[in-house]
């Protein structure tokens, strides 16, 4: 591969990135190459032991997520950071599907105590006027029973909610996945 097809596929694989931090990088990598014609090796031979453009490109998104997080501070660069060293691959495994399990079951009892949140409310409403569950009578009972439903009513759309970004965050990771890890077609 010549200088000039190494360096174009570099650019177009490293969308996404800052073009800022896209002209750096590829500047870097035109360097590499005038020290190597100033060696006396070939342009091919130069490429070659750079690497396919693509991956490099992909590996390289990775790194900017990391220094955009050492640079800013901010949320969205936290993410950006933390979802370029998951999307690596060989620690999917090991650290998103472990988390992940915790955070569903975590969901999956919320979503419990929120049922049965509502099912006490509706019993506690339906029997406050037969029986005198507390000592207040039925206004009491029938306020608290209220109480017991709403409040698991607030649960449950809590935990639905969380439910709905946990998604969207698994979507988003997928997609930068995908993106940076897919293998490149020969």
């Amino acid at each position: 591969m010549s200088r000039s097809a190494f360096l174009a596929a570099l650019r177009a694989n490293l969308r996404g990135i800052a073009p800022k931090t896209a002209d750096e990088i590829v500047a870097d990598y035109a360097s590499h190459f005038d020290e190597g014609l100033a060696e006396g090796r070939s342009e091919q031979d130069i490429a070659a032991g750079l690497g396919d453009p693509a991956r490099l490109a992909r590996e390289l998104r990775a790194e900017a997520g990391l220094k955009r997080w050492d640079q800013e501070r901010s949320v969205s660069a936290a993410a950006a950071a933390v979802l370029a060293i998951l999307s690596l691959g060989a620690i999917d495994v090991l650290i998103l599907f472990p988390v992940l399990l915790v955070v569903l079951s975590l969901m999956f009892a919320a979503a419990c105590v929120a049922a049965a949140f509502v099912v006490a409310g509706i019993v506690i409403v339906l029997v406050s006027p037969f029986h005198g569950i507390v000592s207040g009578g039925f206004l009491l009972g029938l306020i608290g029973g209220i109480g017991f439903f709403s409040g698991g009513l607030s649960l449950g759309a809590l935990v639905s909610l969380c439910g709905i970004g946990l998604t969207n965050l698994m979507i988003r990771f997928g997609r930068f996945h995908v993106r940076l890890i897919k293998p490149v077609a020969a």
